[in-house]
C-alpha cells in the first residue's frame, strides 16, 4: 500500500472507537460508578455516584512515587488500589454496591503484534495485565463482583473527562496525548451527554509522543517533565520550525502526520541533569511551536465540522497552558474549557463518568478540582500533637499568612481537599511575595528544581482583567498562560516569565473563600491582590497530600509559617516566629 494511503487510512476513527454500553435500567446500588486508570503512567482512582463526581485521587499521593513511576521499568501499570480504596471509603461505599468499575483502556482496540519484539513483548504484556485487571480488582477490593468490569477507550475516557466534566450542554471535544490503544488523538462533538466521533489518529503518528521523545533528549523524564521543556521554550527562538515542518503537520480530514525525528541534527543529546545550551532552548521553542501550529489546525478542522463556538480538551497535551492560550486567542472557538486533571490522571473520572451516563444517570459537571482527601479540625490537632510540634490556633490563619508573606516569609498552606490533578490550587501551595523578583529563585531553590522554570501567580479574580491580558477569564485550574500588562512588570516580577507571561490561578471567593481572605489580607498590607502560588513539594515529590506529607516538607525546607487547618507552625527563629514572640511579651 502506498505511504499516503496507509497514512490517510491510519488517522480515520478507529475500530471499535467509541465503545457505548447498552443502556439498562438499573438499581439504586448500580448508581456507584468506580473509575481507574492504571496502564501507562499516573494511576488514579475516582468515584461517581448518582451522577455526582464525589471522590478523584492520584495513586502517587499514597504511595509518593511521582507519576506512579519506579525505578522498574513499566511498573507505572500499578493498581490504583490505595486510592480506590479511599474513594469508596470517603463515599461509605462497600465494593460489592459498585455498579461498575470502568477500566479507562480497552484492550480489544491494541494494536496488533509489532515486528520489534521488545515492544511486541511489552505490548503484550500491557494487553495481558488489563485483561487480568478483573482478578486484581477482586485482590484489591474484596466483595467486588469482577463482572462489573468495563472496558472504556483510553481516549474515550480522555474526552468524557472533558464533555461530561465542563459546564456545556454541548461542545467540540479535542483529545491530544502520548497514545492509547492504537491512537494518539481524538476529535468529537459531545451533544446531550453523546458523543460523535468525527477523527481519530492512528499510531504511530502522535503529538505527544514528539513532545515526549524531545523531552527525553533534553536529559528529562519523559512521560513526566514535558513542562520543562514547555518552560524551556520560552528562553530560546523558534529557529527550527521550517525544518520540522515537513515531518509534523495537520492533513485535511481531522488527522496529523508525526514522523520520528533525529533531534541529534539540531542539537546535541543532554545527559540528565546536564547543562542546557542555547540551541536546546532554540529546539524547544520550535516543537512548541509546531505543536501550536498543528493544534490550530485541528481546532480549525474541528470548528468547521461541527460549528461549535465552545470546546472542551483533554489528553497530556492539553496540558500545555501556552499552547492552549494561543488557542483561545487564535483558534475560531470562543469558549475554550481544560480538565484540571487532563492528563491519564483524568481518564478514572472520565471513565467513570462515561460509564454512569450509559447506565441512564444524569452526569454532572465536575464541581471544582478538590476532589482529594481532605482532615477535619481535630484529625489536624491530633496530627500535630503525635508529631510534637508547637502550634497554634490564631484568630485568623489567612492574616497570620498574609502577615509572613507581606514580610518576605514563605508560607506552605495546607487547606481543605487535595487537588486532582497537577496543578496546585490553594490547597496544598507554597505562598511567597510576588513583589520581590528574587523569590523565583529562593523558591526553585526551596523545590530543588531548575532556575528557567517559572512560579505562578494567584490573583483575586475581581483584579485579573486589570493585571492580565491574552487569555481567559476566569482561568481557576492553572492551564492558561496570560501577558502580564506593562505596568503591573515591575510590581509583580516574581511571577513575570522571561517572554512577559505567567500562568494564572484566578480566586472566585465564592468558591475559594479561604484562599480569597488571605489574598485580602496581604492586598491590605501591600496594595498588590497576588501572591505566588507554587505546589507544595520539593522535586522529584509528589503534592503534599496528607498531614504527614505536609509535616516532613516543612521539617525539611526552609518555610517560615506552615498553615495547617486552621492552625499555624512557626520555624523557630523565623521572622514568623519572632512577630510572634513580640506580641506575646505585648500582651504580657
Amino acid at each position: 500500500m502506498p505511504r499516503e494511503q496507509e497514512r490517510t487510512r491510519s488517522h480515520q476513527a478507529v475500530d471499535g472507537l467509541p465503545f457505548v454500553p447498552p443502556r439498562e435500567e438499573v438499581s439504586v446500588l448500580s448508581r456507584r460508578v468506580l473509575g481507574i486508570n492504571a496502564v501507562f503512567h499516573d494511576p488514579a482512582s475516582a468515584l461517581v455516584v448518582d451522577g455526582q463526581t464525589v471522590a478523584c485521587a492520584e495513586e502517587e499521593r499514597f504511595t509518593r512515587r511521582k507519576h506512579g513511576k519506579t525505578p522498574v521499568a513499566f511498573s507505572t501499570w500499578e493498581l490504583p488500589e490505595r486510592s480506590a480504596r479511599w474513594c469508596l471509603e470517603h463515599a461509605g461505599v462497600a465494593p460489592a454496591q459498585l455498579a461498575a468499575v470502568a477500566y479507562s483502556y480497552d484492550p480489544r482496540l491494541a494494536l496488533p503484534r509489532s515486528p520489534d519484539v521488545t515492544a511486541d513483548t511489552w505490548e503484550s504484556l500491557r494487553t495481558l495485565y488489563v485483561e487480568r485487571a478483573p482478578l486484581f480488582l477482586k485482590t484489591a477490593l474484596p466483595g467486588l463482583d469482577p463482572g462489573v468490569l468495563r472496558y472504556v477507550p483510553h481516549h474515550v475516557a480522555h474526552a468524557a473527562s472533558a464533555y461530561l466534566a465542563a459546564p456545556f450542554p454541548a461542545c467540540a471535544v479535542l483529545v491530544l496525548d502520548g497514545r492509547g490503544e492504537s491512537a494518539s488523538h481524538l476529535a468529537g462533538w459531545a451533544r446531550a451527554g453523546e458523543l460523535e466521533v468525527l477523527a481519530a489518529q492512528r499510531l504511530p503518528h502522535s503529538l505527544g509522543l514528539v513532545y515526549e521523545s524531545l523531552t527525553a533528549h533534553l536529559g528529562f523524564v519523559r512521560a513526566s517533565d514535558e513542562y520543562k521543556v514547555m518552560a524551556l521554550a520560552s528562553y530560546g527562538e523558534p529557529a527550527f520550525v521550517g525544518e520540522l515542518r515537513s515531518a509534523v503537520h495537520s492533513t485535511a480530514d481531522g488527522g496529523f502526520v508525526a514522523e520520528p525525528l533525529a533531534w541529534e541534527r539540531f542539537a546535541p543529546a543532554v545527559a540528565s541533569g546536564g547543562p542546557l545550551e542555547r540551541v536546546h532552548a532554540d529546539l524547544a521553542a520550535s516543537v512548541q511551536r509546531r505543536l501550536e501550529e498543528v493544534m490550530l489546525d485541528l481546532a480549525a478542522w474541528l470548528h468547521e465540522r461541527t460549528g461549535e463556538r465552545r470546546l472542551a480538551m483533554a489528553g497530556g497535551v492539553a496540558l500545555n497552558c501556552v499552547a492552549n492560550s494561543r488557542l483561545w486567542r487564535e483558534s475560531p472557538f470562543e469558549e475554550i474549557w481544560v480538565q484540571p486533571a487532563a492528563g491519564d490522571a483524568g481518564t478514572a473520572l472520565g471513565a467513570a463518568m462515561y460509564v454512569a451516563q450509559s447506565l441512564g444517570d444524569d452526569v454532572q459537571p465536575m464541581p471544582g478540582a478538590a476532589l482529594g482527601r481532605g482532615w477535619s479540625d481535630d484529625e489536624l490537632a491530633g496530627w500535630l500533637e503525635r508529631a510534637g510540634v508547637v502550634y497554634e490556633r490564631p484568630d485568623d490563619v489567612a492574616e497570620e499568612a498574609a502577615e509572613t508573606i507581606a514580610r518576605n516569609g514563605i508560607v506552605a498552606w495546607f487547606e481543605g481537599r487535595a487537588e486532582y490533578g497537577p496543578r496546585a490550587l490553594g490547597h496544598r501551595s507554597l505562598l511567597a511575595d510576588p513583589r520581590d523578583a528574587a523569590n523565583l529563585e529562593r523558591l526553585n531553590d526551596v523545590k530543588g528544581r531548575e532556575q528557567f522554570r517559572p512560579v505562578a501567580p494567584m490573583v483575586l479574580l475581581e483584579y485579573a482583567a486589570e493585571i492580565f491580558d491574552g487569555g481567559p477569564l476566569p482561568s481557576p485550574y492553572m492551564l492558561f498562560t496570560h501577558r502580564v500588562r506593562e505596568p503591573w512588570h515591575e510590581q509583580i516580577p516574581a511571577v513575570v516569565h522571561v517572554d512577559g507571561s505567567a500562568r494564572v490561578q484566578t480566586v472566585d471567593p465564592a468558591e475559594e473563600p479561604h484562599v480569597a481572605r488571605m489574598l485580602r489580607a496581604y492586598e491590605r498590607r501591600t496594595g498588590v491582590p497576588v501572591v505566588v502560588n507554587t505546589s507544595l513539594n520539593t522535586a522529584g515529590r509528589p503534592m503534599v497530600d496528607d498531614p504527614r506529607d505536609a509535616l516532613e516538607c516543612f521539617g525539611s525546607a526552609p518555610v517560615d509559617l506552615l498553615v495547617m487547618g486552621p492552625f499555624v507552625v512557626r520555624r523557630p527563629g523565623s521572622a514568623a516566629a519572632a512577630r510572634a514572640s513580640a506580641r506575646e511579651v505585648l500582651a504580657g
